[in-house]
């Protein structure tokens, strides 16, 4: 009798893990053919979160059948019936909006006090209690060469009253490559926590917040090409040498960003520098991504990417490294975690902790590898 209940138990798990079919689906213009990055698809039955990547893909994990939803800012949202997505590789066409609104916005208000009114209020809807299921990932070059990659499924705590911290547990995750010494000890400066707080923060725009540097940005207001409920906001360095270009998409009405990016625009490079100092680092590029999601009242960080290069001098030559990170958030949820005080991740970086690997997570991760990216973490697997 218990070998029969047994054998029940396993046929049952095993039905059930069945179940559990992998689907992919691949969004593209219906005009161009091309695909679309950073399209976000929802699975409604699960509300799990994915974004396309440059490719137009996601991969997802489901058991039974769920509508999905497909959107992006600047096409028609699509909702689809489960019945339609009779097939794996599934191409999903989006309509562009094409509504050619970019015109220049006329405002009796100055715009960087718009600025100040939009970032104060994105900040105090970010730093409400709640958690995010976030994937992270990176990508190192030393001297142009991959050298590191490392991966996580983590949960992000927050708290705070106007200003957010977090509180990190790390759910699975793995490192490939290796670093040498004094690149590793530099990497460990990578902080999880410190950029998640800078994302609801928004430190990134302090340099353009405050009133004593308006006359040294030049703000434009516009509206959105293809999106009529959002203005693009500008905001371009004058004069400033190795400072920030802003592209601020935000909605006028909720008065919430919903998109911004940073560009370093770097000063003359044929002014005569100094010698550096062993150990000095100077910056050659910095791009950051952020998207946010605005779903009902619930706002919260979607995803973002950030790219960093620069060289580091040494006794006896230079390095040059890069860094590419993203976030994507994979589940919203209102609810705190409980854990125990030793499941919390107190190290700054996933490169500091040892491989933790349970299911394929990467896979249904909410942002599907490309083919040219998995091959390069494949290069780098041999050298665990």
């Amino acid at each position: 009798m218990k070998r029969l209940l047994l054998l029940i138990i396993v046929c049952f798990s095993v039905n059930s893990f069945a179940q559990n079919t992998e689907y992919s689906i691949i969004v593209k213009d219906i005009e161009t053919q091309l695909p679309i990055e950073n399209a976000m698809v929802v699975i409604l039955k699960t509300k799990q979160v994915l974004l396309s990547n440059e490719d137009g893909k996601v991969t997802f994990l489901l058991n039974g059948a769920s509508n999905v939803q497909v959107s992006e800012m600047n096409y028609e949202n699509l909702t689809l019936r489960w019945a339609t997505l009779k097939e794996n590789q599934f191409v999903v066409y989006l309509q562009n909006k094409d509504n050619k609104l970019d015109e220049i916005v006329l405002s009796k208000e100055n715009p960087q006090k718009i600025l100040q009114r939009v970032v104060s209020n994105s900040i105090q809807k970010l730093t409400t209690p709640y958690r995010l299921k976030v994937y992270v990932r990176e990508f190192f070059m030393l001297d142009n060469k991959y050298s590191y990659y490392n991966d996580g499924l983590v949960n992000f705590q927050f708290s705070g009253n106007k200003k957010a911290t977090t509180t990190l547990l790390v759910e699975q995750n793995r490192s490939y490559g290796l670093l040498e010494t004094d690149v590793s000890a530099d990497l460990r400066g990578y902080n999880l926590n410190n950029i998640m707080e800078n994302y609801s923060n928004l430190k990134y725009f302090n340099p353009v917040l405050d009133s004593k540097v308006k006359n040294e940005y030049d703000f434009i207001i516009k509206g959105h090409p293809n999106n009529k409920d959002y203005f693009v906001m500008n905001i371009t360095p004058l004069h400033k040498k190795d400072a920030d270009k802003f592209e601020v998409i935000y909605d006028p009405v909720k008065k919430l960003i919903i998109e911004f990016s940073c560009v370093l625009i770097p000063g003359d490079a044929d002014e005569i520098e100094e010698k550096p100092v062993i150990g000095a680092k100077k910056i050659t590029k910095s791009y950051v991504k952020v998207d946010y999601r605005l779903d009902d009242s619930n706002y919260y960080l979607l995803s973002s990417n950030e790219e960093i290069a620069y060289n580091l001098t040494l006794k006896d030559k230079v390095k040059n490294i890069q860094v590419r990170n993203s976030f994507v958030t994979t589940s919203f949820n209102k609810q705190k975690f409980t854990y125990n005080e030793s499941d919390v991740f107190k190290e700054k970086t996933l490169f500091n902790k040892q491989n933790k690997i349970l299911t394929n997570y990467w896979d249904i991760s909410g942002f599907t590898a490309t083919d040219e990216e998995k091959a390069i973490i494949a290069s780098l697997d041999f050298k665990l």
